[in-house]
């Protein structure tokens, strides 16, 4: 390797992904994981790469988020407890639920999906990850009147953007998937989705990493950035190693901020919790599903990972930087499932999981280099678009790392300047 060498702070995808298109321009990379390659959010997250759609800042989304924040089994749930940054966080968030906020969101995310998709075919193929990609869409699928007009809104949306969604009824969602209860009143079909086995993809692109000179070391927490001159030139780990860089990239998720706050910058960043239900396809278990779908009504994702386990997967809870596993929120997506499809059984899950997903307030991810600090870019934020975005994000990481600059204008808007410092 003769490029500038370069630490990537954290293996879930967005530092996996990071590294490998660092290496690719000749970088010479060593990768730092604090437990384990796709610990995190990159392991148990619903496995589609959804392309293209609004954020969650949404007009409305504000007065429906407080009818249901104190319900343990509603979709959202926040924790009551005193947490000032948290309240701060929900109060910049409703700030940015407007229609204006929605459309200049849509002109950055709605070309990164579409770049995002292409990288996503590109990089499965020529790294031959076996991950049970397929390029099949996903349904929308509501239960109420009121769901299917927002749900056809949204679609609108997004078509004015170059997607091609589908209006369908709930007798022609049926007559695909025969498992859809009689109640389902229709939906929007969006095929420019994919879906995967989303920890399969991380590690098995983690593996590619070494073949292209990639250092990749885990159980090495990194406590704090070395800093000369205003420029960090290195990273401390926690067993006290210094390790010397000319550049550092940040992609822990949500536990960015404490490094980002060492450097003076403020990074509105909440841990969003989700959880996944993993049950086996079968009589009395789950339906044979052959298409994913989000069930709309209550934000459950129902992704077919291969032929025989369908992960049911979502859920919002904010209650802290914390994993502890909360049994009433995995019930809640069986549950939730359950009116969907009648036929779901009460089998035993073959896997139970929750993790953090890095949550912004203005519902955009945080992608560039961090204001006043040299030799330093930040890539957190994507919510629940961590695997959709992956790829797009290590491309722009490398450009801006090895050129100073996104290859992609528009992406200057993902800056972490955007908001205030210290």
């Amino acid at each position: 390797m003769s490029g500038p060498r370069v630490v990537v702070v954290g293996g879930g995808v967005i530092g996996v992904c990071s590294a490998y298109y660092l290496a690719r321009r000749g970088a010479e990379v060593v990768l730092l994981e604090r437990e384990r390659i796709a610990a995190g959010a990159s392991f148990g997250n619903a496995g589609t790469v959804s392309a293209g759609h609004p954020p969650l800042n949404k007009p409305g989304r504000v007065r429906k988020a407080l009818m249901q924040m104190t319900d343990p089994i509603s979709p959202l749930y926040i924790q009551p407890r005193w947490d000032p940054e948290l309240w701060r966080w929900l109060a910049e968030f409703a700030r940015y639920c407007t229609w204006d906020h929605v459309e200049a969101c849509m002109e950055i995310m709605a070309p990164l999906g579409m770049e995002a998709l292409l990288l996503f075919d590109q990089i499965v193929e020529e790294e031959e990850i076996a991950c049970a990609y397929r390029r099949d869409g996903y349904f929308a699928v509501c239960r109420t009147d009121e769901g299917l007009e927002d749900t056809r809104h949204e679609a609108a949306i997004i078509e004015r953007y170059g997607y091609v969604p589908s209006l369908l009824t709930g007798d022609e969602l049926r007559a695909f998937e025969p498992a859809f209860a009689d109640d389902v009143v229709g939906g929007v079909y969006y095929p420019e989705a994919r879906t995967l086995d989303p920890g399969r993809f991380v590690t098995d692109l983690a593996g590619r990493l070494g073949r292209m000179g990639v250092k990749v070391r885990t159980g090495v927490p990194v406590d704090d950035l070395v800093m000369e001159r205003g420029r960090a030139t290195g990273v401390h780990t926690r067993d006290g190693e210094v390790m010397a860089a000319d550049a550092v990239v940040l992609a822990t998720g949500p536990f960015s901020l404490s490094l980002t706050k060492r450097l003076g910058v403020r990074l509105p960043v909440q841990p969003g919790k989700g959880y996944h239900r993993d049950l086996r396809v079968g009589e009395g278990a789950a339906p044979p599903l052959r298409v994913a779908s989000v069930l709309h009504e209550t934000s459950v994702f129902c992704t077919p990972l291969g032929d025989e386990v369908v992960r049911f997967a979502g859920t919002m809870e904010f209650s802290g930087l914390n994993e502890m596993m909360r049994p009433d929120r995995l019930e809640q997506l069986t549950t939730a499932a359950r009116r969907y499809f009648p036929t779901l059984g009460e089998t035993q899950p073959v896997s139970e999981w929750c993790g953090l997903r890095p949550m912004t307030s203005d519902g955009l991810p945080i992608v560039g280099p961090v204001p006043g600090v040299e030799g330093v870019a930040v890539a957190t934020g994507h919510g629940m678009l961590g695997l959709t975005l992956a790829p797009v994000t290590g491309m722009l990481i490398a450009d801006q790392v090895l050129d100073g600059r996104p290859s992609l204008d528009y992406a200057r808007g993902l800056f972490p300047a955007r908001f205030t410092t210290l």
